[in-house]
């Protein structure tokens, strides 16, 4: 059989090329009644307008490829200048019918798409023509529609607004097209979409916990109004009968003052809970308030004025009058099922938060801040589980980026650290993921479900149990069948800080089940949040090399080996298994095709 590439050079070869353009269809909408009412006022109104149209297109760097009847075909080197064009067509136009009557206005629709096409002379054909045209009849009247691979391009580097349409599906195109409309309004000064719909209100009582303010007035303070929230969050999670918004999709909003009507529309919640923390001296505040999400009317509020030495008093009291103000018939057991186990000393507690803070930077210095502060703790109070859960997970981040250089030796003492942590608290959920992620990087898939399966028995709704469920399951090579427990974890955490990770391992799988179009996708989505490591550059690399979009592929190389220089084939051979091993030679094969050398 012949590769991609030889197939495109025998295509050339016959005079056929293949590339990847900016297109832009439009059409007059009407345009039959127009003419069955006065063919002869029709034609000129339409030729003007063509001329018009045609000046614009030269202007914007564009390129006329047909115009048969009332519609015109153009495409663009860049997708900015085609949405600029095409609003400039828009503006103009309507400055040229207020001169007409009514029932002689001719107004053009619009639809950009940005795709591989094949040229022949000066004519192009394929998909990528073909969604163009059918968005441009999903648009308004003197509207404009563009498909998710230009919004991608624009919507940053224009100063107009965007509204999403949601995935339809159009004529002759396999898969649903994700649309978007182009807002008209000159005076727009921010972009916004909305591809994720307010999430459906689950029939369980529901809340999410806003992160608590800082309000010390020390930004060093932060790690513990945060870990004040997280340990809400925690005890509240535990209790069967509720449904709590994942910690990452809540700190979305850190730093902001969201309308938490908004919030629970977002998150699909019933209740949202906001505070703030003042910590001085020995003393603490804490103020919360419970909203309803729907009204925005106040359910509860209060505020604590403690030692720090009754801050988990604090926190469960916090805990047990919210349970008490939403489901007054929760029993006192499940209330205590709601306490956490402590630490003996206040200051483990606090040294544990600094180092959950750093890790969640993400950054190789940061990693080591975190195992300093979590080996502080466990050295204060070797019977606190939680410390060594965060250690045992920091050491399989640091072996899953490649920032160690004893990686055997980093991933035994991840297994040994979380197995400990499980000894100590083996209700702890979080305990058990840790040692599932660290059989994960050391290899051991099978046994990471079996953590996984555990941490999704003592709580059913962590969205990073799901996640974590379906990577092992990937890894164990499965990818059919980890996709859903991503998709969920997606669906229970929607503005989940961790959204890069989410999507990355979704583009491993379509790239496992040789599905490249889809894995393009989700590792270009994903490498656009923060905390998605190098490899999913790797992944996209890969699916392109398989496509055999040579251009594309050669862009993503060479994004892939700014983020790692040096990179061969053989180091990721010998010490990275960046997809299931199955699939190893596949994944290989694509990164050659694309150019990645031996």
């Amino acid at each position: 059989m012949s590769s991609p590439i030889k197939g495109d050079d025998y295509m050339e070869s016959k005079g056929f090329k293949r590339k990847l353009t900016a297109i832009l269809s439009a059409d007059v909408v009407g345009y039959s009644r127009l003419m069955r009412d006065d063919e002869e006022a029709t034609v000129l109104t339409l030729n003007k307008y063509k001329e018009m149209i045609v000046n614009l297109i030269d202007r914007n760097q564009g390129r006329l490829v047909d115009s048969t009847g009332d519609n015109l075909l153009a495409e663009f080197v860049s997708v900015v200048d085609a949405v600029r064009c095409a609003v400039q067509i828009q503006e103009d136009l309507k400055s040229e019918n207020e001169e007409l009557p009514d029932n002689r206005k001719m107004e053009f629709r619009i639809g950009i798409n940005t795709g591989d096409v094949i040229q022949e002379g000066d004519r192009i054909y394929g998909d990528g023509v073909n969604i163009a045209a059918r968005l441009e009849s999903l648009a308004d009247a003197g509207g404009i529609c563009i498909s998710r691979s230009a919004y991608d391009q624009v919507k940053r580097k224009l100063n107009l607004q965007y509204e999403y349409l949601g995935e339809q599906q159009v004529k002759n195109i396999d898969e649903p097209v994700r649309v978007y409309k182009v807002s008209m309004e000159t005076e727009a000064k921010e972009t916004i979409a909305e591809e994720n719909p307010p999430v459906q209100i689950q029939d369980k009582p529901s809340i999410a916990v806003l992160p608590f303010v800082n309000m010390s007035g020390d930004p060093e303070q932060e790690y513990f109004s945060d870990g004040v929230t997280e340990d809400i969050i925690t005890a509240l999670s535990k209790i069967r009968w509720f449904l709590v918004s994942a910690r990452n999709s809540t700190f979305s909003y850190k730093g902001k003052s969201p309308d938490v009507r908004q919030v629970a529309s977002d998150l699909g919640v019933r209740y949202v809970l906001e505070g703030s923390v003042r910590k001085a001296g020995n003393r603490v505040r804490i103020s919360a308030q419970l909203i309803e999400g729907s009204t925005g009317n106040h359910v509860w509020a209060e505020r604590y004025d403690h030692d720090l030495d009754d801050i988990f008093a604090v926190q469960d009291e916090i805990t047990r009058i919210v349970i008490g103000a939403i489901e007054p018939e929760l029993t006192k057991a499940e209330i205590r099922r709601a306490k956490m186990k402590r630490p003996e000393n206040l200051d483990v507690w606090d040294l544990c938060q600094r180092g959950w803070w750093h890790r969640f930077q993400a950054t190789r210095e940061d990693f080591a801040q975190a195992r300093q502060y979590f080996q502080k703790a466990i050295d204060l109070d070797p019977q606190f589980g939680s410390a060594y859960s965060g250690l045992a997970e920091v050491l399989s981040f640091e072996l899953m980026f490649q920032f160690t250089d004893t990686p055997v030796e980093h991933g035994k003492k991840a297994v040994q650290t979380a197995r400990k942590g499980i000894e100590l608290d083996p209700e702890d959920a979080m305990a058990h993921l840790a040692l599932g992620r660290a059989f994960i990087v050391t290899g051991q898939p099978d046994k990471a479900i079996t953590e996984c399966k555990t941490a999704l028995k003592i709580n059913p709704h962590y969205a990073f149990a799901h996640y974590q469920m379906g990577t092992a399951i990937l890894f164990s090579g499965r990818p059919e069948e980890g996709i859903p427990y991503i998709e969920t974890a997606i669906r229970l955490s929607p503005n989940d800080l961790y959204m890069g990770p989410f999507l990355s391992r979704l583009g491993q799988a379509y790239l496992s089940l040789r599905k490249y179009e889809k894995a393009v996708e989700f590792s270009r989505e994903a490498l656009r949040h923060k905390m998605t490591p190098w490899p999913v550059n790797a992944y996209e690399v890969s699916a392109l090399g398989h496509l055999g979009r040579r251009e594309e592929a050669r862009e993503a190389l060479s994004e892939l080996l700014r983020r790692k220089p040096g990179l061969q084939l053989s180091h990721l051979k010998e010490g990275f298994i960046p997809v299931t091993p199955r699939k190893i030679e596949d994944f290989l094969e694509g990164l050659r095709k694309a150019g990645l050398p031996e």
